[in-house]
């Protein structure tokens, strides 16, 4: 609704900045009038008829102050209060004019449009007293038909999800979405994460309603919002079905963010992905740490989680994947032993806990490359120290190499810069194997991943990690594994014609 405004204050730069903010904000005015001592706003206010009235209280003088309680009460206008004494006495004259808030100067921009978002409620519901933001005005609408499926059906509503990124923010956005007018509104349903709008069948422009109330929003709060609404326009689905598949388009944030409103149809399934990185990737990112790759590992991060499109991956599977690279990233910190400190280990539970719980991806992305940067600050500190660990060094090293049959141990103690007798009696007393177990093992877990996921002939497997004549290779794997190559794939097809037997 447009709204008439009159300013009324003794300093011309005041009321010109107070005028401008104004016109500079999303609130429809009609006329802006303004007065620069209290005769004048008595004349212009009689004349005018004000629905805001924003005064330096300074201006009013003993002598007028009964009159100006008096004319407050006949029109009630909605009033802001201004001065530049910051005393109890003119708090409580604020007070005792039901101001609906006192500004004291010098003004922040962000307290005087807080203020003016504040009237502009308030006018809304003088001029709607009835209207239909009561939040318990829902008709033939209750709670138990967004969490319970019922047969009757009712009307085909339009929905709307709001949600702040802190949860502790809710109870203020339930409070402005049940002061905000909307039109053909319905209900508004405050839940524990969320607060839910209803709107009638006929309302035309809910997503265009939606941007406004929260360019509005922005204005008056700094708690970032999102809003999701359900743009299904089928009449076969009921109220618990749409709230169901509202609910979980809202995970959609997650990939876009917050302080937006997204209209989108519902997806039925999240795509799926591989949540753990596989040996090749796992080697990538040795290498990537190793060589303090921070460009690479950007771009790495960027092209896998930052570029994705509709349809997106499902996000506890992303969670799991950024948590697989988390722990490539652990033990590279042990390997210059930057667990053992205490501001490290602090930074590297706040990441574990970005990955878990974030709202947003790309934050939980940032956060990573940030994290990283800071250990690569420590690793090179430790290298220049001397701290670093030969052994996990080492593995990595071999994990990195082991598709060359010629890798020795004399080729990794080098790369450490330990005697060979000396590094390998180190890999016995901390991993309790000999080097050839080690790499044994490595080769074992590698060949074990290609059956399983590629249909490569056995032998090309067998030269793939490391080892060049395949009998041997088929006898190391049946006796650390218990079956031979093939025996293994077969389980695999036997595993997976199970499962089609049981569909």
């Amino acid at each position: 609704m447009d709204s008439k405004w009159l300013i009324a204050d003794r300093d011309l730069n005041e009321r010109e900045g107070l005028k401008w903010l104004l016109k500079s904000s999303s609130i429809s005015v009609a006329n802006i009038i303004l007065a620069r001592d209290y005769q004048e706003f008595v004349v212009l206010f009689e004349r005018e008829s004000p629905d805001v009235v924003l005064l330096e209280l300074d201006m009013v003088s003993r002598d007028d102050w009964s009159s100006f309680r008096d004319l407050m009460q006949i029109y009630s206008p909605v009033l802001l209060l201004t001065s530049a004494e910051a005393t109890f006495e003119k708090a409580r004259l604020a007070i005792d004019m039901q101001a609906l808030d006192f500004m004291i100067k010098p003004f922040s921009i962000t307290k005087v449009k807080s203020a003016y978002q504040k009237a502009y409620r308030g006018l809304l519901s003088k001029t709607h007293p009835t209207g239909m933001n009561n939040p318990n005005s829902y008709k033939d609408v209750s709670y138990e038909a967004l969490f319970i499926e019922q047969s009757n059906r009712t009307e085909n509503y339009h929905m709307a999800a709001f949600q702040t990124e802190s949860k502790g923010c809710l109870p203020t956005l339930k409070a402005f979405l049940t002061e905000y007018f909307f039109k053909d509104l319905h209900g508004v349903f405050p839940l524990s994460d969320m607060v839910l709008l209803l709107f009638t069948e006929k309302c035309q422009n809910t997503k265009e309603q939606c941007q406004k109330a929260m360019r509005r929003w922005e204005e008056e709060f700094s708690e970032p919002l999102a809003v999701v609404i359900h743009s299904e326009h089928s009449t076969g689905l009921s109220l618990n079905q749409k709230y169901l598949q509202t609910r979980k388009m809202l995970e959609l944030t997650y990939y876009k963010g917050y302080r937006q409103v997204i209209e989108a149809e519902y997806k039925q399934e999240w795509v799926h992905i591989d949540p753990l990185l596989t040996p090749p990737e796992q080697r990538t990112w040795v290498d990537m740490l190793t060589n303090f790759s921070l460009e690479k590992i950007k771009t790495w991060l960027y092209n896998e989680f930052l570029q994705v499109n509709d349809p997106y991956p499902d996000p506890g599977l992303v969670r799991i994947r950024l948590t697989s690279i988390l722990a490539q990233i652990r033990r590279y910190m042990m390997t210059y032993y930057l667990d053992e400190d205490p501001s490290f280990e602090q930074e590297y539970r706040y990441i574990f806990n970005s990955i878990l719980y974030d709202a947003v991806l790309y934050r939980t992305v940032q956060n990573l490359i940030l994290f990283i940067q800071k250990i690569f600050h420590g690793a090179e500190s430790s290298i220049r120290h001397f701290k670093q660990d030969p052994i996990e060094r080492g593995i990595a090293y071999m994990e990195a190499n082991y598709s060359n049959s010629d890798l020795r141990l004399e080729d990794v103690a080098s790369y450490v810069d330990r005697n060979p007798s000396y590094f390998s009696h180190l890999l016995m007393v901390k991993t309790g194997s000999s080097f050839t177990d080690v790499m044994t093992g490595i080769r074992i877990k590698e060949a074990k991943r290609l059956l399983l996921e590629s249909s490569k002939p056995i032998k090309e497997i067998s030269a793939l990690v490391g080892y060049q004549n395949a009998n041997y290779f088929s006898r190391m794997f049946k006796q650390l594994v218990g079956m031979s190559p093939r025996e293994f794939r077969s389980k695999k097809v036997d595993r997976a014609m199970d499962k089609i037997d049981s569909i």
